[in-house]
């Protein structure tokens, strides 16, 4: 097949899909291809890892470089659309966005409008390709439902630059919740996380899960819920939501690891503040994302105080 017939994707292993077979990770990061279909293009050595061919069981590693060449029509054609998006920082490397309550991040099987990427695209000249046609600037993602913080990378120098960080956990990130009952004080969350046995579509503590820590300090609280921060030192899936869970006080309105609410949509959970190196300059840049609407009259409703009010 010509190359002007193919797509390329290039994706770089994150902690998360470290130690999986390399059919199994690509068939989890690509929407609407089957785990047969890319063993065959694997045979045909479509895939490379670090540059050299690979098999089908081949485990792939944190940090590991993919490189996947698939016929051009597989690939969905992800439309830039006009939707408003609220930026916190910008410059020629990357951006920060205060992502929304119910957007999700990137266009996946049958969803390919109204994401985050959709908004940048539209937004951005350029966005770095290194995770594919699917999740162009994409280096990190939080849930539909949470709400706060997302780091955006314009080029793939960027990109490398951040993957790295995230790698060594230097980036600083602050989390805001409402969890359900009293936290009496602060604490550390030491529990691996990894996929449930019981639903593959969840995480949860497993003992052979990957190391998660989240620190959490108690701002203010009631007999029946707690407003917390939480300090993220590794960055596993759905982490605060599974480690707040996980001692008895899950998220306000998580209908996957505590409660739904009436009235609201999903988890009340908010990425405040984002603090990185900037790519090209080394200089520091912190964020803050305010507090949302929702977020502040629940406090008010539940009797809790917000001692980070300015």
């Amino acid at each position: 097949m010509k190359s002007e017939e193919l797509e390329k994707y290039s994706l770089i292993v994150d902690s998360d899909d470290a130690d999986e077979r390399i059919d199994k990770y690509l068939a989890g990061q690509i929407e609407d291809l089957s785990r047969s279909y890319i063993q065959k293009i694997i045979d045909n050595g479509g895939v490379t890892v670090n540059s050299k061919n690979v098999k089908a069981r081949t485990i792939v590693r944190e940090g590991d470089s993919i490189e996947l060449l698939l016929p051009k029509k597989i690939a969905p054609e992800i439309e830039a659309e006009n939707i408003p998006i609220d930026i916190l920082y910008e410059d020629d490397d990357v951006l920060v966005v205060n992502k929304p309550k119910g957007m999700v991040v990137h266009p996946a099987a049958g969803h390919y409008s109204g994401t985050l990427v959709n908004a940048l695209l539209y937004h951005c000249n350029d966005l770095s390709g290194i995770n594919g046609v699917m999740r162009p600037g994409i280096v990190h993602r939080i849930d539909k439902n949470t709400t706060g913080s997302l780091l955006v990378c314009k080029n793939d120098f960027a990109h490398r630059s951040i993957a790295e960080q995230l790698k060594d956990h230097s980036i600083k990130r602050r989390y805001v919740a409402v969890v359900e009952g009293k936290v009496k004080e602060d604490g550390v969350i030491d529990k691996p996380i990894g996929r449930s046995t019981k639903d593959r579509k969840k995480m949860a503590v497993t003992m052979d899960g990957k190391n998660a820590v989240t620190h959490f300090k108690v701002l203010s609280s009631t007999d029946k819920f707690s407003f917390v921060e939480c300090r993220l030192e590794t960055g596993r899936t759905h982490q605060i939501r599974v480690h707040m869970a996980s001692i008895g006080h899950p998220v306000v309105g998580d209908d996957v690891y505590g409660h739904p609410v009436k009235g609201l949509e999903g988890q009340t959970l908010h990425a405040r503040i984002l603090g990185f190196i900037q790519p090209h300059t080394k200089e520091y840049v912190e964020t803050e994302a305010a507090i949302p609407e929702y977020f502040t009259a629940l406090l008010e409703k539940y009797g809790l105080t917000n001692p980070l009010e300015n």
